[in-house]
């Protein structure tokens, strides 16, 4: 961070010609050896700090999404000469209104899921009684045994649903911060934008302004994206499972979509729900579940590869294998809120490590732009600047910068 912060503050270095410009900054006269656990422990702080801080954290970035995406909202009714504090409350009952509108149709739902509770788990049992006799046939363990390894799992998962418990208690106490942590955002809007403009040089306030219009853009087409693709995903959801004839197709399609919205594990989970069911609630075959998983591997890829491009359509395009890491961390940090919160702070750090010059390289390697050419073999060749994503970037930006001189 320290790092990052002085970056932002150091005087931009000028555009050379000469390849790889970019890493021509001074060097610290601490050895490798002292550097690397220097950096460790600094990484260790921080996700130490993360890690305990997350009741007060969680909210806060929570609030931070939700009152960038209400912002403009906010705008239009002060451009109606609506006072600036009633438009903020507005603002927030209107979304509250949605949201709260999307928990009463769960709720009801559920409570008719209810009532079939009973006749779920004894088929239930019965599927899992098949199951084992399976097991017992192929693999050659005994029942016993078999309930010996479920009883121990169980035992195990307790400290899970113990967290989990913890988890929803901590969502209500999440549910009723939000609405003053957004109100308060909102309202000290142009405090924090005066802070940004006062804590940098005035040379910097150009690229300031333009690392925060980008992020505000980039998080708010992110975020309604993701609720246009879950409308439409879970339309595509309930509607292959009712004329599959699943039961509860509506509330397992809904409840799917909203699980897509964690990114690669959201999507093995909306899977896994109408299968289950389809396979309690069946007669027996599985040519229904293998319907299902057929019909939900085509949303899934019909989801990445048209609907999350053309309407998420963020600014800022983090690349597959971070993402997954950063999903998987973002879950062992802070659960089901880190996996959601993960995409957008990655992006956000993509915007301010493609706008400062030591940082670039970190940014193109998160990003999805490159040169399939290139290979080790260019390492020390002519050749290689010109290939590189960011040389070509540099050069274009110098032959931008001469055309304006003259």
């Amino acid at each position: 961070m320290l790092r990052l912060l002085k970056a932002l503050t150091q005087k931009p270095m000028g555009i050379q010609s000469t390849p790889k410009s970019y890493v021509n900054s001074p060097k610290s006269s601490f050895p490798f050896y002292i550097k690397a656990p220097m950096v460790l422990l600094g990484m260790y702080l921080v996700f130490y700090i993360l890690y305990n801080v997350k009741d007060i954290l969680v909210p806060v970035c929570y609030s931070g999404l939700l009152a960038i995406l209400l912002n403009p909202l906010v705008n239009k009714l002060n451009q109606l000469k609506v006072k600036r504090e009633v438009s903020i409350i507005i603002a927030i009952l209107l979304a509250f209104i949605v949201f709260g509108g999307l928990i009463a149709f769960l709720a009801n739902q559920m409570s008719s899921f209810s009532e079939f509770t009973p006749e779920f788990k004894e088929k239930g049992s019965r599927v899992l009684l098949d199951v084992q006799l399976w097991v017992k046939s192929c693999c050659n363990i005994s029942l016993n045994k078999q309930m010996k390894m479920i009883s121990e799992a169980l035992e195990s998962s307790k400290a899970y649903i113990g967290q989990t418990v913890s988890t929803i208690a901590g969502i209500v106490g999440i549910v009723v911060l939000i609405p003053i942590y957004v109100y308060l955002l909102l309202y000290y809007k142009p405090l924090f934008i005066n802070f940004f403009y006062e804590v940098f040089d005035t040379e910097h306030e150009a690229k300031v302004s333009e690392v925060l219009t980008e992020t505000k853009s980039a998080i708010q087409c992110y975020i309604q994206g993701l609720l246009v693709e879950m409308l439409i995903v879970a339309g595509l959801n309930s509607a292959t499972l009712l004329i599959l004839g699943v039961e509860y197709a509506i509330l397992m399609g809904v409840v799917g979509a909203i699980f897509n919205i964690v990114p690669y594990i959201g999507g093995l989970i909306a899977i896994a729900m109408p299968v289950v069911m389809s396979i309690v609630t069946g007669d027996g075959g599985y040519s229904t579940t293998l319907y299902i998983i057929i019909a939900y591997t085509v949303i899934q890829l019909l989801d990445n590869n048209l609907i999350v491009p053309k309407v998420v359509s963020s600014k800022v395009e983090v690349n597959a294998f971070f993402s997954i890491i950063v999903v998987l961390l973002g879950g062992a940090l802070w659960g089901i809120s880190g996996m959601f919160l993960s995409i957008p702070f990655v992006a956000i750090l993509k915007i301010i490590f493609d706008r400062i010059q030591d940082l670039k390289p970190w940014g193109m390697v998160l990003g999805t732009q490159m040169n399939e050419e290139f290979s080790l073999r260019d390492f020390g060749s002519p050749e290689a600047a010109e290939k590189s994503v960011i040389s070509q970037e540099l050069a274009f930006d110098q032959i931008g910068a001469e055309k304006e001189d003259k």
